[in-house]
């Protein structure tokens, strides 16, 4: 199984836009220990020709273009094949709106994802218009937090979704009260390596469930969105902590870093979907060479993985 990462920011990406914080500031300078990040998603093959987008993120069209295995190799096409979504989460889904010239396109969701896609943030309807997005389900639901599917394009990839409890996209209207298949986590297993990734980008809290998942995998790939829970409040650039917006802080008692430290000392953990303001983007900070010592390492555009 090949993994490769198109983005490894969170909303808004590193540097954001409308964003003077330090990180920001040194990596609009072309600081080499601010190393720029577009927003988070992942690609996955097995045979190197047809991919699966693992959300499509606002920054997608040039992620395809600094990636050449998913350029297209004939006069139209490309290698993606379809596309599953963790969440309903808008730097997750709206790069669907630029794959609109290649609908109609698969897309895997759960229910609850699908619902908030088709109403408060309506990308389906909107795409019927090109060919539409074809919704494959994931059904996770309230009465099943597991389930086992596969990807006809990816023979030999057992996949396993199972629900995290975080929060919904604030155009839902279970915003603020979450409920099974609003965010999922994936478990994939290349049947012939044996090896298996546990991808959880929004991993806001580690229940029972999800810490089954990370001790069974080999590679795991977490939230790592904010360093402290009142990062954003402390910078004067928010009002939400981490734990309001779904998000399970890096450091301190219970974060992110003390779970990842209970994984069996062969697991290579990697952080992902982090946030503009977190101080593991500057190499020289402090947190950065806590994650080091750790043994935790910091996704990065363009980064792969063979499994």
């Amino acid at each position: 199984m090949q993994v490769i990462v198109l983005g490894a920011a969170a909303g808004g990406g590193f540097p954001q836009w409308n964003c003077n914080c330090p990180n920001c500031f040194h990596a609009r300078q072309g600081s080499s220990d601010h190393q720029p990040r577009t927003q988070s998603s992942i690609a996955l093959s097995v045979d190197g020709k047809r991919w699966l987008l693992c959300n499509a993120s606002p920054d997608i069209r040039a992620q395809l273009n600094t990636t050449p295995e998913l350029w297209p190799n004939e006069l139209r096409g490309s290698g993606i094949r379809g596309v599953l979504l963790v969440d309903a989460q808008i730097d997750h889904v709206t790069g669907l709106l630029s794959l609109r010239e290649g609908c109609p396109l698969d897309v895997w969701c759960t229910p609850n994802v699908h619902n908030d896609l088709s109403t408060g943030f309506p990308l389906f309807p909107m795409l019927e218009y090109w060919g539409g997005l074809c919704w494959q389900p994931v059904g996770l639901e309230d009465h099943q937090d597991v389930v086992e599917f596969s990807i006809p394009f990816l023979p030999d990839i057992a996949l396993t979704a199972f629900a995290l409890h975080s929060n919904a996209p604030p155009y839902s209207p279970r915003r603020g009260a979450t409920s099974c298949g609003d965010n999922l986590g994936l478990y994939i297993v290349d049947r012939r390596s044996g090896k298996s990734l546990c991808y959880a980008p929004g991993l806001g809290n580690p229940t029972p469930l999800a810490m089954r998942f990370l001790h069974a995998a080999d590679v795991v790939m977490v939230d790592g969105t904010l360093w402290e829970d009142d990062e954003m409040q402390a910078l004067g650039v928010g009002t939400s902590t981490g734990h309001q917006m779904g998000h399970l802080a890096l450091n301190g008692n219970g974060g992110m870093c003390e779970l990842l430290s209970d994984l069996p000392s062969s697991t290579r953990r990697i952080l992902i979907h982090i946030n503009n303001t977190n101080p593991i983007l500057d190499r020289t900070s402090e947190a950065a060479k806590t994650l080091q010592d750790a043994g935790i390492e910091t996704a990065y555009d363009g980064m792969q993985l063979t499994l």
